[in-house]
């Protein structure tokens, strides 16, 4: 009997170490109490994706010890869901970049949802993948001793204009590669609560298991394009409203050797989070995006 036991606990425990570590990050405003009433925005999330198989899901937020995202978290964790608004300045710079050095090494990736196009990590991530991206544009010859200058001058949560010119960008200027890095943002937003519609573009992919061709989100804020991003590897789901805007709604990338996908959908006051095909997208990326991991 108890060598059955000893074998019983090493199979469960193989099931178990083979679990998706999931830490889901909220900002947790007062505001998301309109939709979620006594719940957060992530926990709402957070209890959905618990019910699902081989996942093993975790809370954190802003006004945690180390905001939630100390070493040891972060080393525990596969996957870091990120939802942020208001207190974009707030989170501290030191924590942030310990996100993104582990999705550089591949020891974490990051889903970045609705307005945590803000979000630091999100952000830093997709400037790094800026250069990556700038290296393979110039002469294979020039790249060893290239000289460069990044340009960051678009301040955090402050927005662009419809004519503002497209970022990243790269030039030469004399000897000097010259990156203007991108800042994640956008010329137009509107949270009226119109529908959105959006399109399953590439069906076949992991993230959209299960979605259908086209579903519509009921209540949500608009974000029109321009986004200032790189160009992701793939667009997954398109959005469209009836005033005639349009976003690249799922968007993902390899940065480094991790995996970054970014849903536009979520904003805090409509109840974007209780439907079920918003947490099937999640629930689907958080599998791809740790997928690299279990192979």
């Amino acid at each position: 009997m108890k060598a059955f036991l000893v074998l019983l606990f090493a199979i469960t425990a193989t099931v178990s170490a083979k679990d998706i570590r999931v830490l889901v990050w909220d900002e947790q405003q007062p505001q998301q109490k309109e939709a979620y009433g006594e719940s957060f925005l992530g926990e709402t999330i957070a209890a959905h994706l618990e019910k699902q198989p081989g996942l093993s899901v975790k809370t954190a937020r802003l006004d945690d010890a180390e905001q939630g995202l100390s070493d040891a978290t972060l080393d525990a964790t596969d996957v870091l869901v990120f939802w942020c608004h208001r207190r974009v300045k707030d989170q501290d710079d030191a924590r942030m970049e310990a996100v993104v050095k582990r999705v550089l090494e591949g020891k974490l990736s990051l889903i970045a949802l609705h307005s945590a196009h803000w979000a630091k990590p999100f952000v830093r991530l997709m400037q790094e993948r800026a250069k990556t991206d700038a290296l393979k544009q110039i002469p294979e010859a020039e790249r060893a001793s290239a000289k460069w200058e990044f340009v960051n001058d678009q301040p955090y949560y402050k927005g662009v204009k419809a004519d503002a010119p497209l970022t990243p960008a790269l030039a030469r200027v004399g000897d000097v590669w010259r990156l203007t890095l991108p800042q994640c943002v956008f010329p137009a937003y509107r949270a009226d609560g119109a529908p959105g519609h959006l399109t399953t573009l590439l069906p076949q992919h992991p993230i959209a298991a299960g979605l259908p061709a086209q579903w519509d989100i009921p209540q949500t804020e608009m974000y029109g394009e321009p986004f200032h991003v790189p160009a992701p590897d793939e667009v997954v789901f398109e959005e469209k409203w009836d005033k005639g805007e349009h976003f690249r709604s799922g968007c993902v990338w390899q940065v480094g050797k991790g995996r970054v996908f970014y849903f536009r959908p979520g904003h805090e006051t409509y109840p974007i989070f209780k439907q079920a095909e918003p947490l099937r997208v999640v629930e689907n990326a958080v599998r791809w995006a740790a997928a690299f991991k279990h192979q």
